[in-house]
């Protein structure tokens, strides 16, 4: 496998792959173009994947100790200015099938979620329409449990399957793992997150991430379905700051509460700290307003964390990972 990237210059250079490997592999790869936010330093390293098999032999050729960063759009992570020690993996183009058996699909983890929510309508099946108002990938919303309006990916899983670090795929149940609000985990192991929704890795027989599910749905009808993601989606666009670089939802809303609401009484609307800036239409956001740094980013965070502790007492979890370091 290529050696780390160890100067800047080499940024985005593509690298000769080992044999039998059929995806693109470069050094210094800048993630900001990657992320939602738009924002963010390099990789070291950052493979494009031709698919899964592909995928898996990547996996099985890196040395064990290798960090592995599995992202697909981005869209719930922050990278720090300084970038990622280690390799990213992009899953969105790679893990990208979906297919159809009876009332139920199976999608592979690079799939977006609104890509899903539009074919299971179109195949009249019911029950994934609130997927349209997850901007992510599959396997991000597996990982961590993503919803809206009241529905639950994890609601709808029947299995998935995960690739461990090894290479090594397997097929699980849903009954293997316990799922909560915004929380997945395989049951009698622990947790270990890789900083980005876009992959959940479990141990401790061998880290896992989802390379895809079987998402059990009933039967449905194709208008009424499509009506039904049409009005999701515009509730969404009234409440929330789409035409704008972001990453969603900033914070879980604590217990009986609303993030949103403790960050607004908090006076925070509008506060913006560099080129970020805390969402005037929906407090729980944060907008790149073109020139942000992660740092800018970052520091409206904690910012928001810390005002509401201090008003409230209450300690706001993220739903967003921040991995890299700072520069």
């Amino acid at each position: 496998m290529a050696k780390r990237a160890s100067a800047m210059s080499n940024a985005g250079a593509t690298q000769a792959l080992p044999e039998g490997l059929r995806g693109v592999l470069k050094r210094g790869e800048p993630m900001a173009p990657h992320t939602s936010w738009r924002a963010g330093g390099a990789a070291d390293c950052a493979y494009a994947a031709a698919d899964r098999e592909d995928l898996r032999a990547f996996l099985a050729a890196l040395p064990a100790a290798e960090p592995v960063y599995m992202v697909g759009l981005g869209s719930n992570l922050l990278v720090r200015d300084g970038g990622l020690r280690g390799t990213v993996v992009f899953t969105n183009g790679a893990l990208n099938k979906m297919e159809i058996d009876g009332d139920a699909i199976s999608a592979e983890a690079g799939v977006p979620s609104p890509k899903l929510a539009r074919f299971a309508a179109n195949h009249e099946c019911a029950g994934a329409e609130f997927m349209a108002g997850i901007p992510g990938t599959v396997g991000g919303a597996l990982a961590m449990n993503a919803g809206c309006y009241g529905a639950e990916t994890w609601d709808i899983v029947e299995s998935v399957t995960t690739l461990s670090r090894a290479g090594e795929l397997r097929q699980r149940r849903r009954s293997d793992f316990e799922t909560g609000y915004r929380k997945v985990a395989l049951k009698g192991a622990a947790i270990q997150r890789h900083g980005t929704q876009e992959a959940c890795f479990v141990q401790p027989a061998a880290s896992e991430c989802f390379v895809a599910a079987r998402f059990k749905l009933a039967p449905g009808e194709r208008l009424r379905s499509r009506a039904l993601i049409k009005q999701l989606l515009e509730k969404r666009g009234a409440a929330q700051p789409l035409g704008s670089a972001n990453a969603g939802s900033v914070f879980r809303n604590p217990p009986n509460d609303h993030a949103a609401r403790l960050i607004e009484a908090c006076g925070l609307k509008g506060r913006a700290l560099g080129g970020a800036v805390i969402s005037d239409k929906h407090a729980n956001f944060i907008v790149n307003l073109g020139a942000a740094r992660a740092a800018d980013i970052e520091g409206l965070i904690t910012l928001a964390q810390d005002e509401v502790k201090r008003r409230f007492g209450i300690m706001l979890e993220r739903e967003v990972r921040i991995v890299g370091e700072a520069a």
